[in-house]
């Protein structure tokens, strides 16, 4: 079987899922500006996920901190994603817990903690969730599907609603893409 008709799909799904994703703009302020809060306030951004989603907390982090787009100052992002804390953590606390012991040890009151699941039905980001929310930080999600367990947990959510996985972490990424590039149009 050729390759072509499966990428030929792909592309149908991601330009209606594209469609859906306008009316996402106020949901994506609201969570630029509640980074810049953060660091106006001198705090950091503690960004979570599973998996691939994972990788995209890590992806996310990088770019605020190192750059995405331009030179400007660094900002404090952490992705909660160091090996050695997940499996200490998942060791002694339990899988659930691996993201939750991290915000009790790095969140404060004014912090932002992230999470981003296709599922939004980990149970160790719910629990980070309420590990934040304990801690005063405000809590952010991008979800999927219909949001799971973790739909309306959070100050300010935005469920990409596609089935599939790779859709969904394709659309979270031109999401913080996106926020990334306006954060970049107001840091020097």
């Amino acid at each position: 079987m050729s390759m072509q008709p499966m990428f030929s799909r792909a592309l149908a799904e991601m330009g209606e899922l594209l469609r859906k994703l306008e009316g996402f703009g106020p949901a994506m302020q609201q969570l630029g500006d509640a980074m810049m809060s953060c660091w106006d306030g001198g705090g950091k951004v503690l960004i979570a996920g599973n998996g691939g989603s994972a990788a995209d907390a890590m992806h996310f982090a990088e770019e605020l901190v190192a750059r995405y787009a331009k030179n400007r100052r660094a900002l404090a992002a952490i992705a909660l994603c160091d090996p050695t804390v997940i499996t200490c953590a998942a060791n002694d606390f339990g899988f659930d817990r691996i993201f939750s012991r991290q915000v009790e040890a790095l969140g404060n009151r004014g912090d932002l903690l992230i999470v981003m699941t296709t599922s939004g039905n980990s149970q160790n980001l719910i629990l980070a969730i309420e590990a934040a929310k304990a801690r005063g930080m405000r809590t952010a999600a991008m979800l999927g599907r219909d949001g799971g367990k973790a739909k309306g947990m959070c100050d300010i959510e935005m469920i990409v609603p596609a089935q599939p996985s790779g859709r969904i972490q394709e659309a979270h990424k031109l999401m913080y893409h996106t926020i990334c590039e306006w954060v970049d149009s107001k840091v020097d």
